[in-house]
């Protein structure tokens, strides 16, 4: 069994609950419908089970219960990421899938902070940060200069038929 002591615990518990909270802020600034308190609720919980799990496993690796624990924790946590995901009965559109894909990534984040791996966590959450904030103008440039048909982010028509119709 691994003991960890309390300022490590203390360290993983909170960089888990820092790194969902500052996905969670993103989503919050974007009026979408998940936000910090979740996804940071998310990082917790999902550190929390992991550290309970590591202090479990021997000292040095984790062992078969902890790949357990984590496999629950991904398969649970796309039940949540599901809940956001919202299909218009209007076209083909389906919103809400950049939320439960950030759900999912503050899970991730949760279980790599209960292990412990900061360079991980520390990439992972910059990479989440570009691409959260220049992703869509990527996108819309790559759509555009590779031909494709219509904006895949703007419903079919006007620029401005999401704002007369509310959406």
């Amino acid at each position: 069994m691994t003991e960890l002591d309390w300022p490590e615990i203390l360290l993983r518990l909170g960089t888990a609950t820092l790194a969902g909270s500052a996905i969670g802020l993103n989503r919050d600034l974007q009026g979408k419908p998940i936000g910090l308190k979740t996804l940071g609720i998310v990082g917790l919980s999902t550190a929390a089970v992991v550290l309970l799990a590591v202090e479990f496993a021997e000292p040095g690796r984790i062992n078969d219960a902890a790949s357990r624990v984590i496999q629950g924790i991904l398969t649970g946590i796309g039940f949540l990421g599901a809940g956001v995901i919202v299909h218009e009965s209007r076209g083909l559109r389906v919103s809400g899938l950049t939320s439960a894909a950030c759900t999912f990534l503050a899970a991730c984040l949760g279980i790599i902070c209960g292990t412990g791996q900061w360079r991980i966590v520390g990439i992972a959450l910059a990479l989440a940060f570009v691409l959260l904030t220049v992703g869509r103008r990527i996108e819309r440039w790559l759509h555009r200069a590779l031909g494709g048909k219509e904006d895949p982010h703007r419903p079919e028509g006007s620029a401005n038929t999401a704002h007369r119709e509310g959406g």
